[in-house]
């Protein structure tokens, strides 16, 4: 069996594992080093902690596995970061006069990234995710950054459309795969020359860790985004990166779990009256199905939604209990928020942002139509 053909649950089980040596582990434990014995001339995969380590190295190989199976030529780098690795692609790609597509609607930190690079004499341009936006404002542009499912409102855009026009006009495409995961949606099949993720989220999923990766295949702009590592530094630990690699073991069982939680629980919102704007690329009405049907296999643990007040939220956020108020989304225990309350996102007062865990499901959604009515008071 090739790795090409491997179920994916396979993939995610077996990824990045060494070859199999008697009387060790499967996954070998986390090397902490910051230097490592080096007699003679600078050779060999391992010199210095600030630029490679072994468990980074199976962490990145399992990465890599499941971007883009059966493909040796992708790389993967990880990062401390989900931010950390977006703005290594950024800083590394682009210079002063080049100008960079962002989403006007993407992760809150977006805008400390603008202002950066703009500082920088970088012209930064932005468009809305839906509708596939971007185009108008591509022409000139060195690189195009998408976030598809966009966070938090989960808008989607065609991103084999956008990546095919973005190189016809010379422009690299970076695809912000943390909402998807790898295992539901492939940015680099799609077309992107970069896949970026925040590992923080689902991907390891036990909000316990810090971690970010960059994916691409091109060997030189990979070679800058890994020199932009060694200059900034802004590596994993190696705790963090073995933990996550631990947790990929779980991905498929984690990820079909709160995605199919994530559907009923949509559907259960859809019959509220007091539940407006509701989002779910997973919807088969929601505005974004239909590109998202062509292009996603798996539809993600997140859905958002408004209630009529600020009130109304935080006292539906209080009422839960089974569900944490916390940021952040991906993880095994459902979380959700009030999003406006970060003051970084164009939502409403009452904008709630839901990630969905591992909880039975029936538990769950009697949990979240509990709390709706208990906050009507």
């Amino acid at each position: 069996m090739s790795e090409a053909t491997m179920g994916e649950g396979t993939r995610a089980v077996r990824a990045g594992l060494p070859e199999p040596v008697k009387n060790e582990p499967t996954l070998p434990g986390p090397v902490f080093a910051a230097h490592f014995h080096l007699p003679g001339e600078v050779s060999g995969p391992y010199a210095y902690g600030r630029d490679e380590n072994p468990t980074w190295t199976h962490l990145e190989r399992a990465i890599g596995e499941l971007e883009a199976p059966g493909d040796a030529g992708v790389e993967t780098l990880v990062f401390a970061s989900g931010v950390a690795a977006v703005a290594a692609v950024l800083f590394s790609q682009l210079s002063a006069g080049d100008a960079v597509v962002l989403p006007s609607d993407g992760y809150q930190v977006l805008p400390l990234i603008r202002a950066q690079l703009e500082a920088y004499g970088i012209e930064v341009r932005t468009a809305p995710t839906a509708s596939d936006a971007q185009l108008d404002v591509l022409d000139g542009a060195k690189l195009l950054l998408i976030e598809s499912p966009c966070n938090p409102g989960l808008d989607v855009c065609d991103i084999r459309r956008l990546a095919e026009e973005a190189h016809a006009r010379g422009a690299l495409v970076a695809v912000d795969n943390t909402l998807a995961t790898p295992l539901g949606q492939r940015p680099l099949a799609l077309g992107a020359d970069f896949s970026v993720a925040s590992g923080t989220k689902q991907l390891t999923g036990h909000g316990d860790v810090l971690l970010g990766y960059v994916a691409g295949r091109d060997a030189e702009a990979m070679a800058a985004v890994r020199r932009w590592r060694k200059i900034i530094g802004a590596i994993s630990g190696p705790m963090e990166a073995w933990l996550a690699h631990r947790s990929l073991a779980t991905l498929q069982l984690r990820v079909d779990r709160q995605t199919a939680t994530a559907l009923l629980l949509a559907e259960a919102l859809r019959e509220r009256s007091e539940v407006t704007a509701l989002r779910y690329p997973g919807l088969s009405d929601d505005p974004a199905h239909k590109i998202a049907s062509q292009q996603m296999r798996r539809y993600g643990s997140v859905i958002s939604f408004t209630l009529p007040t600020r009130a109304r939220a935080e006292r539906f956020l209080e009422s839960l209990r089974l569900v944490d108020d916390a940021t952040s989304f991906g993880g095994v225990r459902s979380t959700a928020e009030r999003r406006r309350r970060w003051g970084g996102d164009d939502v409403p007062e009452g904008f709630i942002r839901l990630s969905v865990g591992a909880e039975d499901p029936a538990d769950l959604v009697a949990d979240v139509l509990r709390a709706l009515d208990e906050s009507d008071r």
